[in-house]
């Protein structure tokens, strides 16, 4: 939380801002608040090339959006990427600036399709604007990084640990999902499938929705890095793109995860047919060898006259006899019919 400054709601100052800080060569970054970030800004022409700040918006706050328009001159592409209905994953170029549009997983991810939120990022040489509305994972962990003293010389390269950060966000959320279908297949082969099936028909949704918003736009990123900012250094460029590959790998393995789950949930279905399948089986052959008794004993039972062995001494006796007999024969022959298959 920002420090000399009152007021705070939404969990950032009046302005909207939850942490900024200011970035110097060979020197650990060092906290601002929005009036220190304003100063800052009026002068920006009269500091160190080298030298930039990072502000992090809340817009959750709606002061947020009014200070960035007032003080630091975001480009209109970012503004309009707050309010666009299109949240896929993509970085571009707007007039030498650098537009980013990042999702994230909450800090309570539990694989819910809420737990998945948006991180809008407008980068210049000297500036780096983030919001967001929900508290995000990545973002946070980069905050961890430069408060511990991690030195990011550029902005670019702040934007590259961002997207790093964001990759070891989703190894580890890809191992969790491997470890949830370890049970899964743990418990199929041991015979009890349960509501396997459920979790697994989740788990793979999630997954879906993962990688459909976090996958960088391919024409978007190959333009940016085709043509980069005249401000954005040639080293700064391949690790950005280093950093998308290392993304892609990640998304690889989420594709991989979804085709075994696919092959888990026909293995399950296949396994419940075949169980539903033998139940029926075993229901049609316990109607059939009752079938005998069932008859005899209707026939037996009509009261009318000509009943066989109604007077013999012995008829009880020989009709169940009978019964057991018939059903024996019924018995054989179903059993015969059943090898035969």
């Amino acid at each position: 939380m920002m420090t000399g400054v009152t007021g705070f709601s939404y969990g950032s100052d009046p302005s909207g801002l939850i942490w900024g800080f200011r970035f110097k060569p060979g020197v650990t970054a060092s906290r601002i608040n929005s009036v220190q970030a304003a100063e800052w800004l009026l002068g920006v022409q009269e500091h160190d090339p080298a030298e930039f700040i990072w502000l992090h918006f809340n817009l959750s706050n709606t002061a947020s959006e009014k200070w960035m328009h007032e003080h630091a001159q975001v480009a209109d592409e970012f503004n309009e990427a707050l309010h666009d209905g299109s949240r896929s994953t993509r970085i571009e170029q707007a007039d030498n600036t650098l537009i980013a549009v990042v999702n994230d997983v909450l800090h309570s991810f539990s694989f819910e399709s809420a737990d998945i939120a948006t991180l809008w990022l407008n980068v210049t040489q000297n500036v780096v604007i983030s919001a967001r509305r929900t508290p995000l994972k990545s973002i946070e962990r980069l905050r961890q990084a430069v408060e511990h003293g991690d030195q990011i010389q550029s902005s670019v390269e702040l934007l590259v640990h961002l997207l790093r950060d964001q990759a070891d966000v989703l190894v580890k959320i890809v191992r969790d999902a491997v470890a949830r279908v370890d049970k899964v297949e743990d418990t199929l082969l041991s015979g009890r499938v349960n509501k396997q099936r459920t979790d697994l028909g989740a788990l793979r949704r999630i997954l879906v929705r993962l990688q459909r918003l976090l996958a960088p736009e391919p024409a978007a990123l190959f333009r940016l890095l085709q043509k980069p900012p005249t401000w954005v250094a040639e080293l700064a460029a391949q690790e950005l793109r280093q950093s998308t590959e290392e993304f892609t790998v990640v998304l690889s393995d989420m594709s991989s995860l979804q085709e075994r789950i696919k092959l888990l949930q026909e293995e399950i279905a296949a396994q419940v047919n075949e169980e539903n399948n033998r139940s029926l089986y075993v229901l049609t052959i316990v109607t059939v060898l009752a079938l005998p008794i069932n008859i005899i004993t209707g026939l037996l039972g009509m009261n009318v006259g000509g009943i066989p062995f109604a007077e013999h001494s012995y008829g009880f006796w020989i009709v169940a006899g009978i019964v057991p007999t018939c059903t024996a024969i019924v018995g054989w022959l179903v059993i015969r019919k059943q090898k035969q298959d």
